[in-house]
């Protein structure tokens, strides 16, 4: 890279569940405001399980600022969705609706291939996917998160150039980051719910005839997948991580501890194989006061909002008390409709998807 051009940046969703996402969301609202630089235009944007979700949002233009108001139940009157609804009556649970799956049950293993296998040669799969070829079938639906992915974007996929949905396939275990340059062909919609197919608890997704699930089966993270990629500097938000949690006391909490470290374990390694590329990293991970908030049950939708809020305030101290603010903040700035909101009534509001469409045409020119 030449001293004169910009960076090449790549960000990096991790998994999470519902509460996970909510994190997400507060953090990337407080990257947009504290430093003026838009999330939704590095160059990639690589998304896992809920990561997957609010990737594919910001690659089809939503910006974190609109995500957090309407989390918060604010109406839009004169804003329509990509099916051309008012994007008022969109459902605020952010996929968070649980409905039975009624297409059929199947007893026994969900994935026999992927239990024998990794049976068989258990030192080839992660942990997670060697239990999860063992659990049955999910039952859940994904059509929820389906539509709320359809509400944001109509295309067949992401106008963004380079948004990855990372997936694990059910039968071998080997992740799939749909929308990469061969990968299998995938619609958007399908492409995010895969990503967050959680084994047992989830259906699973058939794309092209194979049945996938949850990215995270493989890693919570996936950060390495960018390694071969033209990136200058990588920018990581993982809501399974954390540098700040506290000693475990009970069953359930030394539980979530153990996840948490596994998480960040292979979050670290996968940092360390990207540096050792030349490539930096940055990453950014829930604080005490986060995980506080976000309990144990990663999935309840209870206390989203609040996630929320706890980490616009969290991840804005960490980005003016430990330097990445003002890193970030060297970034090229992001169109002032897209990183941060404007006054005055929602009818004023510029059409920030037509920002978003302006910032990829010039990706592409580029």
């Amino acid at each position: 890279m030449s001293s004169d051009s910009a960076p090449r940046v790549g960000l990096v969703l991790g998994a999470g569940g519902v509460l996970g996402g909510a994190w997400l969301t507060g953090a990337l609202h407080a990257v947009a405001t504290e430093t003026g630089w838009d999330p939704g235009g590095a160059d990639y944007i690589v998304g896992t399980s809920a990561g997957s979700m609010i990737g594919a949002l910001l690659a089809c233009g939503v910006p974190p600022w609109f995500m957090v108001a309407h989390s918060a139940g604010e109406t839009f009157d004169e804003l329509n969705d990509a099916r051309g609804e008012a994007a008022g009556e969109a459902d605020r649970s952010a996929g968070a609706v649980f409905r039975i799956d009624r297409t059929g049950l199947a007893l026994g293993p969900g994935s026999w291939r992927l239990a024998l296998g990794s049976m068989a040669r258990p030192y080839r799969y992660s942990p997670a996917a060697v239990v999860s070829g063992w659990l049955p079938r999910g039952i859940i639906s994904t059509e929820p998160l389906k539509d709320t992915v359809r509400r944001a974007c109509a295309e067949d996929w992401a106008p963004h150039p380079n948004y990855w949905a990372m997936a694990v396939d059910y039968a071998s275990g080997r992740r799939v980051a749909f929308g990469r340059k061969g990968s299998p062909p995938a619609k958007l919609p399908d492409a995010v719910a895969a990503s967050c197919a959680i084994p047992g608890f989830y259906r699973c997704v058939e794309i092209d005839r194979r049945q996938y699930v949850d990215g995270g089966v493989y890693s919570t993270s996936n950060l390495d997948v960018l390694r071969a990629e033209p990136v200058d500097l990588v920018i990581a938000l993982n809501p399974m991580s954390s540098l700040h949690a506290r000693t475990p006391r009970s069953v359930g909490q030394r539980v979530a501890f153990q996840m948490r470290q596994a998480a960040g374990r292979r979050l670290g390694h996968e940092a360390k194989r990207l540096r050792a590329a030349g490539i930096e990293v940055i990453l950014i991970q829930p604080t005490v006061l986060d995980l506080d908030v976000m309990g144990g049950n990663l999935m309840s939708g209870k206390r989203r909002h609040e996630v929320i809020e706890t980490a616009v305030g969290t991840v804005t101290e960490h980005l003016r008390e430990s330097g990445v603010g003002d890193r970030l903040s060297e970034l090229p700035k992001g169109d002032p409709r897209l990183t941060h909101r404007a006054s005055g009534p929602p009818s004023t509001w510029p059409d920030f998807r037509a920002a978003a469409r302006e910032r990829w045409v010039a990706t592409q020119a580029a």
